[in-house]
């Protein structure tokens, strides 16, 4: 068997990055993660240090405006991947100079894990957002570093247990907006699963230089479909109130400015205009990550409702 890559992950104290180094650590890659020297200290990012450690990870402190100790990290792995946040998203070219400079990296994962930014059509300010990371695209083209692009589309842990509501905390029981006329199909996937995949890519000659996209079949559904799913889970049909196009914009030119502001636009990208599932996967730029790895059982939207339903 082929040794696996050592893999240096930067940003795995986030949302989806304690996922990638779990997944990292699990599937037996050496592990880096680089952390700040604050995070060391932060009450809950400690916690998660520890966990990694327990897995087997190293903890290398540096830092994304730190060019010597990106370099120094770097030097020290095959792959990097980058989970760091979205207002960071544009600071990833000071991780690609330094990948450059290091001048031993087979593989670069910038940070992405959403809707393919390459084909979207969204409003503010998730088309800033999307502009970002494809600008960054293009860096790590230019810079002519090997690469994939993960487009993961929407994270199930983050919308399924309110089934897509922004106002609430819990599942609806009574009551559910819907966008626009919910028929656009969407993506949502387990994060343990994008994590897994995105994993598993990293040493795949078919994903090299390619854009990685999720579309699991039973992960693929209109909004209608979904919110059937969860009725048939409760015993109950829900009242339903669908909001237009018209008012969805409104409501994104009315927020402030802010997650959800940006939570907002993006659902109109996804949910109404179906960005993350409008066009064909050609094999010029994409691969589609349940074709590549049908070992992996993804989690279904409809097992995903059935656990919150219980």
């Amino acid at each position: 068997m082929a040794q696996k890559s050592k893999i240096l992950i930067i940003g795995g104290t986030g949302y989806i990055g304690k996922f990638i180094v779990e997944a990292s650590a699990k599937e037996g890659n050496p592990t880096f993660v680089l952390v700040r020297e604050s995070t060391t200290t932060h009450p809950e990012k400690s916690k998660l240090i520890d966990n990694f450690k327990t897995l087997g990870a190293t903890i290398l402190i540096g830092d994304i405006n730190d060019h010597e100790s990106l370099v120094k990290a770097i030097k020290q792995v095959d792959v990097v991947i980058s989970t760091i946040d979205d207002e960071l998203i544009a600071d990833q070219v000071k991780l690609i100079a330094a990948i450059k400079e290091a001048g031993n990296v087979k593989r670069f994962l910038p940070s992405e894990f959403t809707t393919d930014v390459d084909h979207v059509n969204a409003v503010e300010p998730a088309k800033s957002m999307f502009g970002r990371k494809a600008s960054i695209r293009r860096a790590v083209e230019a810079a002519d570093i090997p690469h994939t692009f993960v487009s993961s589309n929407g994270f199930a842990g983050y919308f399924l247990p309110t089934v897509g509501q922004m106002d609430t905390n819990t599942a609806p029981k009574e009551k559910i907006s819907i966008l626009g006329d919910g028929k656009s199909k969407v993506v949502f996937v387990k994060e343990e699963d994008i994590a897994l995949t995105t994993i598993k890519a990293v040493d795949d000659p078919r994903t090299l230089n390619k854009t990685l996209i999720f579309r699991p079949p039973g992960n693929t559904l209109s909004f209608n479909e979904i919110v059937s799913i969860w009725e048939s889970k409760i015993g109950k049909t829900l009242e339903k109130t669908y909001v237009p196009e018209e008012q969805v914009l409104k409501n994104i030119q009315e927020a402030p400015f802010g997650l959800s502001k940006i939570l907002l636009s993006i659902m109109h990208s996804v949910w109404l205009h179906g960005d993350g599932t409008n066009f064909e996967i050609e094999p010029s730029f994409g691969v589609e990550a349940s074709e590549l790895y049908p070992e992996i059982k993804y989690t279904t939207i409809d097992e995903y409702l059935a656990q919150i339903a219980k």
